[in-house]
């Protein structure tokens, strides 16, 4: 029972102070006046939308911080499936940045993160396909689960269920909200939610309209408007400048945003509920303690706390509201909400600091690491610790620290506690609960219903600190992490990562054959504690082998045989490099092979990848440890290829795999080197809108071209997040946001007599066999007559598009814009776009 209730409390708490991988936050007195406001309203609103980045980040501010209540966005996706503008994550990677810029954007406007299991398979531009790819029912039981777990009173779109919003799933966002404020209410949909829920009826449903964002004119008379650009004292700062910085966490998908001061009217159109001759959306709501029945005069209590609070010593209110915390926990059923709220203002008006941390960023199994816990009170009120517990994932988990002390925390003197602890030989590694199984049928597997929406949950060591504040119970959850001092960046905190004793990374997920010489497989062992030895195991399909090739540190390798080779590593971070020769054989086809690792009789195949932004704490995930080998037939006949960077992508890597050289061009490159060198130049994704420099070379790539060389542009957008401020081509075209959605859209080869079609490879319709995801992205358009345009597409009931591909000769060379997605395509595997590819570099050779 005591477990069961720290587990609820805990995570309640953490959804709440949103500090994880954080410094602990220290309140200032504005800042628990503002708590106390918010405890004193009873209310809640959940905005529903599609992506990171759909919410209204004003509104949100506005609702969570003037209106005080407790504000809910519920992304229905992570946006795994978008672009990346910092760096080359796709796919679940990109999820995983965009997860943690929402998270650091509700730290800044103060609203709650939610997600349903939806994978984001990409662009879509009807709710039709969008709910052929996610099963519509699965979603919409997941919106279900999170109306009825948050229980709110008001529900916003973003979106309208018209199609007005431009993509799938924008529209099926609104559907899916509009279906769910039904369902939540009626106990014959999704019955098993109810062991752990009751239904909920939300009052009432509005969409949040963007015509006034779209065109300043537009006529909103038949809208309810709400001014949402108000000025907070409490934090010093206005919605619209607090919406920006919230915006500005979006920085993967390039959304800085500027402050904005002032008014600012949102709109609002009815959808459901009782919305009958309304002049504010919050008309006929009680939003006061007087709407919990038995407890009405909690709103009075707190309001003379208010009323006296004095903010230069915080710590003169904390009797009075202790009374209120009394009353909060006799509530039945329990507000779990207003509890871990009021625990959070009467730790803070205390002033008291709770710090925990590891030895070691990484833990592994088998092995004791030190823990500290740091505490602190900043109040001259007697305060003092009682107990320690602590959950997750070390031996002995629910750990009872020694009761008998009962010490005191004496005023502004910090006390630490430090024990040693070991992890749970073969325990679970930290992964969050949506990566522990693979992606079905485009949603994360999370198999424990209670857990679909939270934006992250890993298995950790947390726990709580039991204190008294005049001899009255307090609680203080925490969270350990790893702190250390950058000698730039200052004071730095970590998630802790428990990892396997030995991870396996493989340089490249996917090998390519174009010919039956042997592959190398770059294996790299890293060790996750010391003294870590075992047998590494690969299974290779019948007619495949491999031949070890040696190691870069000693380790005591075998020979292979059919069981595979040992392996040995002293000290923990110690990496081994191992080069395994991967030999095909005569009609030979695509597999995946994976490498495994037996420690102590444990089985092992997953390697470790950090991904590492300012803004967002250190992520780290653990991919299988598997590699694609497919075989190609595919023939090249130049050489040297210069590469442009741009956003960030893996073609570059892809085409060294067939034998290319490869250079990277980099601005100094681009200016000082005779180009003439290079058979092809290509520029990597988005080059033009994150290298401003790039313009300038105009004239001498265009010479390049005419003097024989080959250029290839994979696509740029032309928008708020990237403008194109000149043409980048010999002659003019123009780009667009047209894409062709369906990956198994029919290809037309126009201009079948063309080269890219026949040298040197003949390309035919099962070369556009399984594309992953889409097939193009930001068409060219208006292009001038010296472009030809060889193939067409269309999605399914729209007119041909043939913007996807555009190539002009241009004096001895060619030039090619390209939407076609490679940069997807090749990472994948995919033969065709390989095939493609290689005759675009080949063109004129």
């Amino acid at each position: 029972m005591i477990k069961k209730s720290f587990a609820l409390f805990f995570a309640t708490y953490l959804i709440i102070s949103q500090a994880i991988a954080q410094a602990p936050k220290s309140y200032s007195s504005s800042e628990i006046l503002l708590q106390l406001k918010k405890l004193n309203t009873v209310g809640a609103v959940l905005y529903i939308a599609a992506h990171p980045d759909d919410e209204n980040t004003r509104l949100i501010a506005y609702l969570a911080n003037e209106k005080c209540l407790r504000t809910g966005y519920l992304s229905l996706t992570r946006g795994d499936g978008g672009q990346n503008l910092i760096g080359p994550e796709q796919g679940i990677e990109l999820g995983v940045i965009r997860t943690q810029e929402l998270l650091a954007a509700r730290r800044i406007d103060g609203g709650e993160q939610f997600f349903t299991r939806a994978y984001d398979f990409g662009f879509s531009k009807s709710p039709e396909e969008t709910f052929n790819k996610w099963n519509k029912d699965s979603v919409l039981s997941d919106v279900v689960w999170a109306i009825r777990n948050f229980r709110p009173d008001i529900i916003i779109t973003r979106f309208a269920p018209d199609g007005s919003g431009g993509h799938g799933h924008h529209t099926a966002s609104a559907i899916l909200a509009e279906e769910a404020f039904d369902a939540a209410a009626d106990p014959t949909r999704f019955p098993e939610q109810l062991k752990y829920v009751g239904v909920w009826q939300t009052r009432r449903m509005f969409y949040n309209t963007v015509a006034r964002f779209r065109n300043p004119n537009a006529d909103m008379s038949a809208y309810i408007p709400l001014d949402v650009g108000g000025y907070n004292p409490l934090l010093g700062k206005s919605y619209g400048e607090i919406a920006a910085e919230s915006r500005s966490m979006h920085k993967s998908q390039g959304f800085g945003s500027a402050k904005q001061r002032g008014e600012y009217f949102e709109h609002f159109k009815p959808v459901k509920g009782d919305t009958a001759n309304l002049r504010s959306i919050f008309d006929g709501m009680d939003f006061t303690w007087k709407r919990v029945k038995g407890r009405e005069k909690i709103g009075g209590l707190i309001s003379k706390v208010v009323q006296n609070y004095k903010p230069e010593m915080p710590e003169m209110s904390i009797s009075s509201f202790q009374k209120i915390v009394e009353m909060l926990h006799q509530l039945r059923p329990i507000q779990i909400y207003q509890m871990a709220l009021a625990n959070s203002i009467l730790k803070n008006m205390a002033g008291i600091y709770v710090d925990a941390t590891v030895s070691d960023h990484s833990i592994a199994s088998g092995r004791t690491y030190k823990l500290n816990i740091n505490l602190a009170s900043r109040s001259s009120n007697q305060v003092n610790y009682n107990k320690l517990f602590i959950d997750g994932a070390l031996k002995n988990s629910f750990f009872q620290f020694d009761t008998v002390l009962n010490k005191s925390l004496q005023k502004n003197i910090p006390t630490t506690l430090s024990f040693d602890a070991e992890y749970i030989k073969g325990g679970a590694i930290s992964q969050s609960h949506n990566q522990i199984n693979p992606i079905k049928n485009n949603l994360f597997v999370i198999p424990d219903l209670s857990q679909r929406s939270a934006p992250e949950l890993f298995t950790n060591a947390g726990g709580l600190a039991i204190l008294n504040i005049n001899k009255k119970g307090i609680i203080a959850p925490f969270l350990f992490q790893y702190k250390w001092t950058d000698p730039e960046k200052g004071e730095l905190y970590r998630p802790v990562v428990i990892t396997p004793p030995v991870m396996i990374n493989l340089v490249n997920d996917v090998i390519t054959f174009a010919d039956n010489k042997p592959k190398e497989l770059k294996v790299i062992l890293k060790a996750g504690r010391d003294s870590v030895s075992g047998l590494i195991k690969i299974a290779l399909p019948k007619g495949w082998f491999a031949v070890l090739k040696g190691s870069k540190v000693d380790a005591k390798i075998k020979t292979p045989d059919e069981s595979g080779f040992t392996f040995s590593l002293n000290k923990k971070g110690e990496t081994n490099h191992v080069i395994i020769e991967i030999n095909p054989y005569e009609g030979a086809t695509d597999t995946t092979i994976t490498i495994r690792a037996l420690v102590d009789d444990v089985e092992y195949s997953k390697g470790i990848k950090e991904i590492k932004y300012d803004h967002i704490p250190v992520q780290t995930l653990f991919p299988e440890a598997e590699v694609k080998l497919v075989k190609l037939d595919v023939k090249t006949k130049s050489k040297r290829i210069g590469y442009i960077p741009g956003a960030g992508d893996e073609v570059q890597t892809c085409l060294t795999q067939l034998g290319y050289e490869v250079t990277t061009l980099t601005d100094d490159k681009l200016a000082s080197e005779n180009l003439s060198q290079y058979d092809a130049i290509i520029t990597g994704v988005r080059a033009y809108n994150t290298n401003d420099k790039l313009p300038l070379y105009k004239q001498k790539l265009m010479a390049y071209v005419a003097a024989g060389g080959n250029m290839i542009v994979q696509y740029n957008t032309n928008s708020w997040a990237g403008p194109l401020s000149k043409d980048i081509g010999p002659y003019p075209f123009k780009i667009t946001r047209d894409r062709i959605t369906d990956e198994e859209a029919k290809v037309v080869m126009d201009l079948p007599n063309h080269a890219v079609f026949n040298t040197p490879n003949k390309i035919t319709e099962k070369d556009f066999d399984g594309w992953i995801q889409e097939r193009s992205i930001y068409h060219a358009s208006e292009w001038d007559s010296n472009y030809v345009a060889p193939i067409i597409m269309a999605d399914p009931n729209e007119k041909p598009n043939n913007g996807a591909l555009i190539i002009a000769k241009h004096g001895k060379g060619n030039f090619v814009y390209t939407g076609l997605v490679f940069f997807r395509e090749l990472p994948a595997g995919v033969p065709g776009a390989y095939r493609l590819l290689v005759n675009l570099i080949e063109l004129g050779r």
